[in-house]
This record gives C-alpha cells, structure tokens and sequence, in this order.
C-alpha cells in the first residue's frame, strides 16, 4: 500500500479522531498537522496530499499505476507545501487519504466527492455506494480534516492571517495540453492573488495562468470558500504542473520560488 506521507503526524493523538469503522487502529490519521504554532502570517492547506486509500476498502478496485496518478492525489503537492512550510514557518494541514476516498476539496453534494469516475477511469470501490457507506467517509476523514483547519483558523483569530492552498495539476486533460507552469486561482477575492500573480510573473521564465488551468467556483471549491471567503481571510490557490515536481530538484526550485514571491506579497 502507498505511503507517500511520513509518519509524523504533528499534534494528533492516535485515537484524537472518530475512525468511524473505516480506519484501522494503525492506520495513519485523516490529517497532518505540521508546525501548529508557526509565526508566519500565512496558514497552507494542502488537501489532496495523500493517494493513500484505507485497507477497508482494498484499492477500490484499481491497479497501482492508477493509484500513483493524477487521480488519486496531487503528486509533488505535499512536498512543496511541507518545503514552504519550512522556509516560511507557517502552519500547514495535509489530508491524509486518497480524493478517490473523499475529495476534501469538493462540496458533499458534489457528484465529484465521492467520484465514480475520474479522468474518463471508472472506480468500483466508488460505484452505488448506500448513505451509510458516504457517510462513514465523511465522519471518518471529510469532518476531522475541516475542523482541524477551522480549530487552526479559530487560534488565530487575533493575529493576521492569509490562507494559501497547494495544489498540483496535470500537464494534460481530456487531450488538452495545459501550458501554465503554475496557476493562481481565486474567486471574487484577489486581494492576494493580484500581488502574487505580479511576484511569480518577475520570473519571466515561467507561464504563470490568472484562474488558469482553475478559478475558485464555490460549487466544485469546498476548502478555500469555507474557511477563506467564510472568514473573510484573503486567499488563493496556487497549482503547479505535475510534470515539474518529479525530481527533489524541481521541487526545491519551486519551494524557493513560491517563497520568495509569497513573501514579497506581505
């Protein structure tokens, strides 16, 4: 079974969260939380962190190649958000199982929270699944994750705060090519989006997309316009394209770069 998360998992007690019968005993926790008390202004979330997928449910059906892919996860998001979690010492939160479990990002009304299909390839661990069975998703990973990031927020109710999402895409979809190195998504809130777009854009090596190859839509976007646009916090989504982050030597580069240009914008 895939293991791309360490076993460090910051400030949560083994049993801290209801498992709901869908997690094991020894079986990772639905979240990470990284550098809790970090002096950073900014807070980073980083939902599809992990393509794990817990043994009760076997490998829903899929073979491993698919398991690794775009589907399951954002390859390379985690460690660049735990690499800017470092350099800017600000607190981050990783979900901590596949989106083909439960997509943290997606509204639970979403036909997408729960997929029974992904990038035209069926899941049939996913298919026909009872109100029962949702629900002890929700319980088990969806719920915990949600309120570890609104308990992180509440701690910081006094003290600036700008939330930013890492996310990862991939270099095609439905036989487009997407040539944006990096996008910047935002919904009607730009307050921080316009001055990092001007940072990341200095490096005129890079395309950098404005709400490309995503914006912010409240009916596909669960994470930053609840606890972001609900809290009135400024926010953004930065998505990097897959095909750079394959090598610790791509992800560095992109650490160094987003930090750099994340600071420049406080």
């Amino acid at each position: 079974m895939r293991q791309d998360l360490d076993a460090r998992h910051v400030g949560v007690p083994p049993r801290a969260e209801g498992r709901a019968g869908l997690l094991a005993a020894d079986e990772p926790p639905p979240y990470e939380l990284v550098n809790a008390t970090g002096s950073s202004v900014f807070v980073l979330v980083c939902d599809h962190a992990s393509n794990r997928v817990p043994r009760s449910l076997g490998d829903l059906g899929l073979v491993t190649q698919q398991l690794a892919g775009h589907i399951a996860w954002d390859p390379g998001a985690a460690a660049v958000a735990r690499g800017l979690s470092a350099r800017l010492d600000a607190p981050l939160i990783l979900g901590g199982w596949s989106r083909l479990v439960i997509d943290l990002n997606r509204p639970l009304v979403s036909p997408e929270s729960i997929p029974e299909e992904s990038d035209k390839v069926r899941i049939p661990g996913n298919l026909g699944l009872s109100a029962g069975k949702r629900a002890r998703r929700v319980a088990a990973l969806f719920d915990p994750y949600h309120r570890a990031v609104a308990a992180l927020l509440d701690q910081r109710r006094t003290h600036r705060t700008l939330l930013l999402s890492i996310h990862s895409f991939t270099p095609t979809l439905d036989g487009q090519e997407r040539p944006w190195h990096l996008g910047v998504a935002s919904g009607i809130d730009r307050r921080i989006v316009e001055p990092l777009i001007a940072a990341l854009r200095r490096h005129r090596e890079l395309r950098v997309g404005d709400n490309q190859p995503y914006d912010i839509d409240p009916a596909f976007d669960y994470t930053l316009t609840t606890h972001g646009e609900g809290r009135d916090l400024p926010h953004a989504m930065i998505e990097i394209r897959q095909d750079q982050l394959g090598s610790a030597a791509g992800i560095d580069a992109w650490v160094t770069r987003l930090a750099d240009s994340i600071d420049s914008c406080i």
